[in-house]
């Protein structure tokens, strides 16, 4: 009896370069990526001589048109939680009337607020 001899199969390509690249590739994407989430509104900071060092986390943001945010609460929902903490950190839009700034000042004040911020840009 006479057995044939199998036919060897061609070796398959290695796979290993291609997903070194990829992790190289998701890696690189990864390190300059910006993983923070946008802010809930459009805001403008004003400029000022001194940048403040170190703020806690957490922003009120108001906007120009004196919409009210702090993370997903909107209005006086966001007034409420960003008082929680005591001291509040606020981005006022540089264009937002100074008026609506006082009022703004007042409601946190007579909600409990202990210390406002306001965050400004470098100038």
């Amino acid at each position: 009896m006479r057995f044939s001899v199998p036919t060897r199969r061609p070796r398959a390509e290695s796979i290993v370069p291609m997903i070194n690249v990829v992790f190289l590739l998701l890696i690189f994407f990864l390190m300059s990526a910006d993983l923070r989430a946008p802010p809930p509104v459009d805001v403008h900071l004003p400029d000022a001589d001194v940048a403040l060092a170190q703020l806690p986390p957490g922003a009120l943001y108001a906007a120009a048109d004196g919409t009210l945010a702090f993370g997903p609460s909107r209005g006086a929902a966001a007034l409420q939680a960003a008082v929680a903490g005591g001291t509040v950190v606020l981005r006022a839009d540089r264009d937002l009337p100074g008026a609506d700034l006082a009022r703004l000042l007042a409601r946190l004040a007579a909600l409990g607020a202990t210390e406002v911020r306001l965050v400004t840009e470098a100038g």
